[in-house]
């Protein structure tokens, strides 16, 4: 390809592959796939340096909703396989995508030292506080006394994880929220998540009509923020703990060392695919 037709601009449609999703109507995951498009447009990043990786549950099918590289992998094990990726090829803009049980419960250790290691990549949890894809049970995020599950008629009594504050404990350089009812202010966090170097961190309040109705009423409650970022861990927690989860934009930003794993190391992987040259 000739240097003029690399610089064609590419649209959001450009983006998205042939296949249609799957998600119930009013799903707010289909504005988590238009917000990732048109950040990724509007960016002008080339479709054959950005991977898109997931783990399992309905909002992990975005995967295959774009044109880019994807994997959708097993369930929790998203960031590590991104992380694999992203040690070896640090050329490629890695997203990551995934749910609040994906991503918080079999994934939440993952999660954690994926913060702390501060690699370069943008980790995207879809937040409806539900397990959608097996029927409604109740999240890591899901309030205690939600009691519309079968599996916990009296609720679950748990007190559930703050992600944000989950990810700054954890050491994540770049923290913010976005809503699934303002999918262009979340395309806006998307761009600087992406372009910020180092673990950036990105909950999307993303309401389920099917198992959550009653979260169709988000967008009544949800506000910006009228804080400016804040580059203090103290500020940022503070910020967080007096919030009652509706407020959006970005909560933290902070430089630190991103981690590179493999400079300058031999990984052995020349002398292996020597074996099998034919």
């Amino acid at each position: 390809m000739d240097q003029a037709a690399q610089q064609i601009a590419l649209t959001p449609k450009d983006f998205k592959s042939a296949l249609k999703p799957v998600w119930c109507p009013g799903c707010g995951d289909f504005a988590v796939l238009n917000a990732i498009t048109k950040a990724l447009a509007f960016m002008g990043l080339p479709r054959e340096e950005v991977a898109l990786i997931s783990g399992i549950g309905c909002s992990s099918r975005i995967a295959a909703y774009t044109s880019v590289y994807g994997f959708h992998g097993v369930h929790g094990r998203a960031l590590a396989l991104a992380s694999g990726l992203k040690a070896a090829r640090g050329d490629l803009t890695v997203l990551v995508a995934g749910g609040d049980g994906d991503g918080l419960s079999i994934g939440g250790n993952h999660f954690i030292h994926a913060c702390r290691r501060n690699m370069d990549m943008t980790y995207i949890i879809m937040d409806n506080e539900v397990y959608g894809m097996t029927k409604g049970q109740a999240s890591p995020t899901t309030a205690p006394d939600w009691a519309d599950s079968k599996l916990t008629p009296h609720g679950t009594g748990i007190r559930p994880f703050q992600p944000a504050g989950l990810a700054l404990t954890a050491g994540a350089s770049f923290i913010a929220r976005g809503f699934t009812g303002d999918p262009n202010g979340l395309a806006k966090i998307l761009v600087a998540a992406i372009g910020h170097k180092g673990f950036s961190f990105v909950q999307a309040l993303s309401p389920c009509p099917t198992f959550r109705p009653e979260q169709m009423l988000w967008k009544h409650h949800v506000k910006a923020f009228d804080q400016e970022i804040s580059s203090n861990p103290v500020e940022a927690a503070q910020r967080i703990q007096a919030d009652d989860g509706m407020s959006t934009g970005i909560i933290y930003q902070n430089e630190r060392p991103v981690f590179r794993p493999g400079t300058g190391v031999d990984n052995g992987m020349g002398s292996i695919e020597s074996e099998f040259t034919i």
